[in-house]
């Protein structure tokens, strides 16, 4: 699995030395729908990306039309670190605090307390992340 790229079409809004800002068109499941003009759940957004640049970064120019990659096993992490382990520490809090006796609304709001100083680390631990789950063009 460590081998395989997800790729995105994007275009470069900034180049600064060998890192571009990358804009790529995030899509739901229902945007890419054939019939997602029926409905109003179509969903489309803009995300920009830094990318790092190979060393001919003077090739690229703003406005350009490229292709990004990440590895396929750094989507899996980034979901595992954003949305499973703090969901995970939620429901150990929650499960540790009601064991302890704590009256179940106490337990609710220290539960979700929680996720302050998970994501205080997170925050701190941003150039781990940014080293760790880092784009490419292609």
């Amino acid at each position: 699995m460590s081998n395989k790229f997800v790729t995105h079409p994007g275009f470069i809004k900034s180049i600064s030395n060998s890192t571009a800002e990358v804009a790529i068109i995030a899509k739901s499941g229902c945007a890419s729908c054939e019939i997602s003009g029926s409905c109003s759940v179509s969903d489309t957004q803009e995300k920009i990306i830094d990318v790092s640049l190979p060393d001919n970064h003077e090739t690229y120019k703003i406005g350009q039309s490229v292709m990004i990659k990440m590895k396929q096993s750094s989507g899996v992490w980034a979901i595992l670190f954003g949305y499973v382990f703090p969901f995970l520490v939620i429901v150990a809090t929650l499960i540790l605090l009601s064991a302890l006796n704590f009256d179940q609304g106490l337990a609710g709001i220290l539960s979700l307390a929680t996720l302050i100083p998970y994501y205080f680390v997170m925050y701190l631990s941003r150039d781990f992340f940014k080293k760790n789950f880092d784009h490419s063009i292609v």
